[in-house]
């Protein structure tokens, strides 16, 4: 048994003559899964592959773009004065809802461009953004940051003097809510692919569900954190954010998405469109074995 979860001794390592990043690379690894679930997903209904990579590269840049003005609009006070440090990526400090809402727009343009259902290709690609994020979630291990309150669990995070915030100096182990979010971002993806399976749910409601179980996720670890941030009436501002999204992704959910097959039934009978190839959220064919 453990009675601690160590931290890096550094951000970063070097790999021969490269010194890598643990941050960058977990973000990196994390966009090539996503885009391996997601060509999976496309194949699955017949539709080309291809399509992942060219999503990844509109949706890849605009998601950390608009990942890093979330991050800066919402703790502006932290670089007031220090402008420059809000370009300074690798130190940490995306914010993911900013990354997604910027993912969804370059999604709208490369649809667009490639002539592609934009509902039928956000349900593809759902499963694969808390994929991304799962495995992305290391990063913050690496730059010890964003963890929550002190603790003295098996699993508590060991954090170094010069990362604990003044408050809690003399505390040494913290819970890993880096490690909570990725737990459950894993669990978000199973839940998203046992769903899509189910068949239940209208055309571009996926990516809604997507969106209210990452949020009840969020607003939990958020709830935990102990890193700076700003307060609204004196919770944190991801709080808020995150339990409007869950409320709104709800009432969506409710009104247009649950139980609506007749988006499912059009595309299933017309077959001019691509979604009328048998969707297996698997990613494997029809005549594939699970």
């Amino acid at each position: 048994m453990f009675s601690s979860i160590p931290s890096p001794n550094s951000g970063s390592f070097n790999l021969g003559p490269l010194t890598l990043r643990g941050y960058g690379l977990m973000i990196a690894l994390g966009v090539l899964a996503a885009v391996w679930l997601a060509s999976k997903r496309f194949s699955g209904r017949s539709m080309s592959s291809d399509h992942a990579a060219g999503l990844a590269m509109w949706c890849v840049p605009a998601g950390i773009i608009g990942a890093r003005m979330y991050h800066v609009i919402t703790d502006w006070e932290r670089f007031s004065g220090n402008w420059a440090d809000a370009f300074k990526i690798w130190n940490g400090g995306l914010g993911i809802l900013g990354g997604v809402i910027a993912g969804y727009l370059a999604t709208i343009l490369y649809c667009k461009r490639a002539n592609l259902d934009f509902r039928t290709a956000i349900d593809i690609v759902a499963p694969s953004i808390p994929l991304a994020q799962m495995i992305g979630r290391w990063g913050n291990w690496f730059n010890q940051e964003l963890y929550g309150r002190p603790s003295d669990l098996p699993w508590a995070l060991e954090i170094d003097l010069e990362n604990r915030p003044t408050q809690h100096i003399e505390e040494a182990t913290f819970h890993p809510t880096f490690l909570y979010e990725s737990l459950w971002n894993l669990m978000v993806v199973l839940a998203l692919i046992k769903i899509d399976r189910m068949k239940k749910l209208s055309k571009g409601m996926l990516f809604i569900v997507y969106l209210s179980l990452y949020s009840v996720g969020r607003i939990w670890v958020e709830a935990l954190r102990i890193d700076e941030a700003t307060k609204v009436a004196g919770l944190r501002i991801n709080i808020w954010v995150f339990s409007i999204l869950l409320l709104m992704s709800l009432g969506l959910l409710i009104k247009v998405g649950w139980f609506d097959h007749s988006s499912r039934e059009s595309s299933d009978t017309n077959p001019d469109t691509p979604d009328s190839e048998m969707i297996h959220s698997d990613g494997g064919s029809p005549d594939q074995a699970n």
